[in-house]
Order: C-alpha cells, then structure tokens, then sequence
C-alpha cells in the first residue's frame, strides 16, 4: 500500500493570510495580492466579490472598485511564515515526514502514527478510542470514536460517515483494513488542523488519502477551513461497485492533475478535441475547451501506449505517455520525501520588459545578489546563541560581566555559481509577443570571500557583481549589442554541508561538543524518542495531553513557480514545462559508507558518533550528572 499521507493544502489563502495575520482587519475587506501586474492570490471575500488568481490587477480594480491592493513581490515575509507553520507541524508527525510543497501546501506521511493507533483499536468499543500521539507516553493524545469519518468524504453519501460497521467487525484484519486507516487518518487530521489555528492563527484545509496525487485533490472538494477523505472502495469490487478514485478523477478537468503540465494537458485536449484549443495567457480555459479525465480515459483507443503515440518525437521523454496514463488513473507511488538540512540550491531570480545595456544588467545584477546572499545568510547560517569560545572565556572573562556573543556559522557552503538568462523574441508580423521559454546559463566556482562575517552583504554583493558575476555574463553574451533580456536568475547550488552536530554534517564540530557538555545541552545530541516539553493547550478534540513529538528531520522537494522577485526552487511550484524543476536531495544516512565520517551507534544512548570521538562520548557516559 502507497503511504498514507494528508495534504495540508494552501493554508486557506496563504498569501493573503499573512497580511491578514499583520492587519486582522483585512479579513473582513477584499483583499488582493500583487506581484507585477497580476492577482497571485486574493481572500475569499474578494473571490465572492468576483475576484480570482492571476486576473490582471486592472481587470480586479474594475470587478471590484474597492478591492486592497498589497504588494506581494518581496517572499521574505511569506517565506518566514510558511518556515514557523512548517516547523509547527513538524513538531507533532512521527519521524517528521512532513513535505513542502512551496509555501502553502506540505504533505504529511503519518503512515507510521496511523499504523501504530489502528493496533491498539478496541473493536469491541470503537466510540471510545484513543489516539496515542507518543510511544512512550500512552497520556499524550486525544479521544476519539473510531467507528465514523471526521468530517466530509468523497463520495459524499449519508452512509460514508459509518461504511458498513457490521460488516468491518467480521474482520478479523479490521485494524489493517484501509477503511480504519483512513478513519484514523480523519480524525488526526482534524487535530492538527485544530492545533495549527489554535496555535497559529492560520487555518487549513487538507484531504486525507493514500497517495500525495490523490490526498492533494480532494482536499480541493470543502474549502476553506475544512477537510476531505476520499473513502473506498479505491479499486473496482468483484460486486461490480465501481472506484471511488475512477469516479473522482473522472470529474476533473485534464490540466488540474497534478504532475500533468501545461503543454502535455494541452497536446492531450488537441487529440481528443481534434483542434488545438483557444488559450490566452491569465485568462481561463473556454469550458468549450476543458476535457475532463473521464473524457481522456473513455476516448476510443485511449491507454498508455496511445498516449505514448501521441508524445512521441518533439523532445518529449520516452515514456511521458505512460507516466500521464498512470496520474489519470489516480497511480502515484512517490513517497514523501526526506528533508534536508539545507536546501540544494538557492536561486533569485526577476522578470523585466526589456534589458539591454550592460548598465542596466549591472543595476540589476546588484539587486538580485544582495537578494542571495540575504537568503543565504538566513538559511546556511546557523546562530549559536550563548556559545562561548572556552580558550576565550578562560583567559578574558574570568573577572568580568562581558556579555555573551552570539556565534554564527555556516550550515554549509554552496560550491557552484549559475548565471542564466532569457531573451525576449522579436515581435511577430501582428504585432503580438512571442513567448520565449528558453533559458541559457554559464557556471563558475562560487568565491570564497563571499562567506566573510567581516564585510556587510552590501559591499559582498557589489564584490561579486564585479569580480565574478560580469565576467560571467560576459562570456554568456560576449555580442554587447545583441541581447534583449526579459529574465535574469543568480543561483548558488552543489551544496556542501560545513561541520556540526547534525548527524548528516561533513565533520563533527568537537568544539561545540564539548561546550554543550560543560554547558548540560550534550543530551541534545542524542536521539529523543519521547515527546518535547512545550505543551499545548486543550483544542476541540477531547486532548489528555497534547505534547507534540520530537522531530527527526525528513522533508520534500517541491514544484511551484512563486516569481518574480526572489525564488528558492527547493519551494518552488514549476507552472511550465520548460522550467528547470528542482528538487531537495535526501540526506545520506550517518553513518553510511557514503558518509564522509565514518559512525558508530553507541549501545547506551543510541546517537551516531564519529570513531575518533567514541572514547570521549563513552566517557562523557561514565561522568556522574
């Protein structure tokens, strides 16, 4: 069985969310979000008022006179959010398999929870059960009735809330069977959208299912502030009662699949349309235009190797066909994905109507590099608060009251520098735009001076335009006169984690090891399997105790576009097929032969320690706290 995942999906209006969280009175207004000339996102006051994503902000302004216009361009504030939301939900999955999905979706793989809890199912005394949010802890958790669905279901059926009650109880496997797991998987769903509005001030909307394909859409069936589980049967019965999951596809319109983009949805809606289909750009498809998946799927001669027929030739992968044939069946076996420390590459990128003079590019080049390198100081730099250097502190503080500084370092140093660019095509005959997707890009060693603490990132940036950043666009456009950009990225990739305690780090930081010793905080390198310490307070589910479990970091990759100003394609949503998708690599284990420090597990408290510091872990065991 595919991992049981639960899609937090788009934090009912994120965008718009945060400025509400700064200005509550904005919930009650319509409330848009600019970047350059579009809508990215509005409240859903502004949607019952006529307003949707990626209308022209000026289309808005005459759908609604009084809409709020705020600026969206600058992700800072949605990207620090989306971080404090993530690092919430983190705290309360087992093992943390917690995946973004840009900033406003993360799936949930709470297979290992759900597993455990439908074990410890009384089938005698369903109505009374209890979800163990701790292995260790049987108090930490909440009361729930095992026997109905929390919440909406697809189908929505008035007998989907008890599926066959009588029936379930004749199994002997009933704690295994998909029924129970997803009741399970309702009710903790609704828990922790109860404890991220408690907590948080944000809600959520999130769909319960087997898959991430089939998890993500349904949870688009109630919004906002709901949530969604897509019941069996998954499969046809051999009773002739047909899938759920057939018939919920069947509804959708092509190009809503996820994984199916905007030119493999349009190559499929030509073929079964017999034309190509009238697009244009931050308008809607004509419902003239829209071909749903049962359409597809019930097209005469359709399969995977039709599919395979049409995508053949044109660049497109050998086996796209079948890949899509797969996605409108509801088949997807990715598995949530494991989290990185740090992200494999960090790119800001900006869109303009036309560059063309190496002034201009440098004018534009600063901007975007101080934009790095601000966004590396925040996710590759680490801040050792209240770490004192020991050899410091012994020969100059013994007799004084100096304070404490604050220490940082880098979580890791990114090896490789990319410059890449697009250039606007001329105009055709008509006078209309051609769209040009295509990037170029050249690459360089990225210069040391840059991970200085002793410069400010102002004088950094303006280093790197100059020394390295020009002569790379140089050798990329060496025709000074013959460029017409539209597009310019910066991104620092090849990711090489720096010395720490965390088990994936190149090395060990001994220093801060033995300061963790001295200071009491040396448990803090061995694996906690309890729960952590901050409580939280009872939410609408009957709560015994609601200490959240400690985390141990896994993660996703990502896939959306959240242009223009600064871009991170590890969070990033790819919206076109032509993009570059990129993708958080997972973590070697510690350990491993592929580690570059060779490990041990110490017998006593389970932690992976390097060979040369085994003798001092063993004895920091043997000394009396």
């Amino acid at each position: 069985m595919n991992p049981f995942c639960t899609t937090t999906r788009d934090y009912d209006c994120f965008y718009a969310s945060v400025f509400e969280a700064e200005n509550p009175a904005l919930k009650f207004l319509p409330l848009a979000v600019q970047q350059k000339q579009i809508v990215v996102t509005c409240n859903y006051e502004a949607r019952r008022r006529g307003l949707r994503k990626l209308q022209l902000i000026k289309e808005a302004k005459k759908v609604c006179p009084d809409v709020v216009i705020v600026l969206g361009e600058d992700l800072t504030k949605f990207r620090d959010a989306s971080k404090e939301l993530h690092s919430f939900l983190k705290r309360w999955v087992w093992g943390s398999r917690i995946e973004k999905l840009g900033f406003d979706e993360v799936f949930l793989d709470v297979t290992p929870m759900v597993d455990y809890n439908a074990q410890c199912l009384n089938r005698n005394d369903l109505q009374n059960s209890f979800f163990q949010l701790d292995k260790s802890d049987p108090t930490v958790g909440f009361s729930f009735d095992a026997s109905a669905f929390w919440g909406p279901t697809y189908p929505p059926a008035a007998c989907s809330a008890i599926i066959n009650l009588e029936k379930r109880l004749d199994q002997l496997t009933f704690s295994r069977s998909l029924d129970a797991r997803l009741i399970l998987g309702s009710h903790l769903a609704n828990y922790l959208r109860c404890q991220l509005e408690e907590h948080t001030g944000y809600t959520a909307t999130v769909g319960v299912s087997t898959s991430k394909l089939l998890a993500k859409l349904v949870g688009n069936v109630n919004k906002p502030r709901n949530q969604t589980t897509l019941i069996p049967p998954y499969l046809t019965e051999r009773d002739g009662q047909g899938s759920n999951v057939a018939s919920f596809l069947d509804q959708h319109e092509v190009g809503k699949i996820p994984g199916i983009g905007f030119k493999v949805a349009s190559r499929i809606r030509a073929h079964v349309l017999g034309r190509q289909p009238n697009f244009e750009t931050y308008h809607e498809l004509e419902n003239t235009d829209k071909v749903t998946v049962g359409a597809v799927r019930s097209f005469p001669g359709m399969g995977p190797s039709k599919l395979d027929e049409i995508f053949r030739g044109g660049g497109w992968p050998k086996d796209i066909g079948t890949k899509a044939w797969d996605l409108l069946n509801g088949i997807d076996n990715t598995e949530v994905a494991v989290e990185r420390a740090v992200p494999s590459q960090i790119s800001i990128e900006d869109s303009y109507g036309q560059v063309d003079n190496l002034h201009a590019v440098r004018k534009e080049l600063l901007s975007l590099a101080l934009s790095l390198l601000r966004r590396m100081h925040a996710d590759l730099i680490h801040d050792d608060k209240g770490e004192e250097d020991i050899m410091f502190h012994r020969s100059n503080r013994a007799n004084t009251d100096m304070p404490i500084e604050e220490k940082r370092r880098w979580l890791a140093h990114p090896r490789t520098l990319r410059l890449s660019t697009r250039s606007r095509l001329l105009p055709l005959p008509d006078g209309s735009h051609q769209v040009n997707a295509n990037r170029v890009s050249r690459s360089c060693p990225v210069p040391q001076f840059i991970f200085s603490f002793n410069k400010n990132v102002e004088t950094l940036a303006a280093r790197l335009v100059d020394n390295t950043i020009i002569p790379l666009f140089r050798r990329l456009h060496p025709d000074k006169s013959g460029y017409k950009l539209s597009l310019i990225n910066i991104a620092v990739t090849n990711m090489i984690q720096c010395a720490g305690p965390e088990q994936n780090s190149v090395g060990q930081d001994i220093g801060k090891m033995f300061r963790d010793r001295d200071n009491g905080t040396m448990r803090s390198l061995c694996p906690v399997s309890a729960h952590a310490s901050t409580k939280t307070s009872n939410a609408r589910p009957n709560i015994v105790n609601t200490e959240p479990v400690t985390p141990q970091h896994w993660s996703w990759d990502q896939n959306e576009h959240h242009s223009p100003k600064d871009v991170i394609d590890a969070e990033a949503k790819i919206v076109s097929d032509d993009d570059e998708i990129h993708q958080w690599a997972s973590d070697d284990d510690a350990g491993s032969s592929n580690s570059a420090t060779p490990c041990d597990e110490c017998k006593m408290c389970g932690a992976h320690v390097p060979r040369f510091a085994a003798q001092a872990h063993a004895i920091y065991h043997s000394v009396p706290r």
